[in-house]
């Protein structure tokens, strides 16, 4: 099977994790005197503190992929603000017929969002339509004994600017205000700092808020009708 652009962005991740920590070494072991020794620690130790990202897994419309691979281009690999987890629900996946709501979130939890913190839903003109992200936004605010919920952001993608129609799940836990509800919707966001601090409030709300959250509706079995396209696709 031929690897897609999501795929490609995370191994190469891998392939470059490993550089930072090599560079540092080989600095520190060139240092002639304590105090490049000190200094070097302290960058270190600032780069550390940077790397110190949260694990995000990313909903989104298969439609969108040219633009959730900017997305991730710019924030979890330029910026480094986060690390990307799961490359969302297909046709193929063996649960998508089930009729067990239970295992199909299950499934959904161990093999996409992991043990990610933190889901951002990235919304483009058709998101609301369809099943698998309601599914996985379903999951995302999953709570019980055995079940700790995601923090939950919705971003507008930049080419719906002017705005767009929130999944009907998504919607359910948020308002305008950002008062008295879960999640939290934004427009892209235009500082790593200021992303870094979305997914910060969306990990504290998992404490904070969780009581607000809002997942009683049936999971869609369906796609519903497009409210932009007027059209079920």
């Amino acid at each position: 099977m031929s690897e897609s652009l999501l795929e490609k962005i995370l191994r190469e991740k891998k392939e470059k994790e490993a550089s930072g920590l090599a560079a540092y070494l080989s600095a520190l072991s060139n240092s002639s005197t304590v105090q490049n020794a000190s200094s070097l620690n302290s960058i270190y130790s600032s780069l550390l503190k940077k790397a110190e990202k949260r694990k995000v897994f990313i909903s989104y419309h298969h439609g969108n992929d040219e633009e959730v691979k900017d997305f991730l281009d710019q924030w979890a690999e330029k910026e480094k603000v986060f690390i990307p987890k799961g490359l969302g629900i297909t046709d193929e996946d063996d649960f998508i017929d089930s009729d067990n709501p239970e295992y199909v979130m299950g499934q959904i939890r161990k093999k996409y969002l992991g043990d990610s913190t933190v889901t951002i839903v990235l919304i483009g003109s058709c998101t609301h339509s369809r099943r698998y992200v309601d599914w996985e936004i379903k999951t995302s605010l999953r709570k019980g004994e055995s079940y700790t919920p995601n923090g939950l952001i919705g971003i507008l993608l930049q080419l719906q600017m002017t705005g767009a129609h929130l999944p009907p799940r998504f919607h359910e836990n948020w308002n305008k205000e950002h008062k008295d509800c879960y999640a939290r919707y934004y427009f892209m966001p235009t500082t790593a700092e200021q992303l870094r601090n979305w997914i910060e409030d969306a990990y504290n709300a998992i404490t904070t808020r969780n009581k607000l959250i809002k997942n009683d509706q049936d999971m869609m079995k369906y796609n519903s009708e497009c409210k932009v396209c007027k059209i079920t696709h």
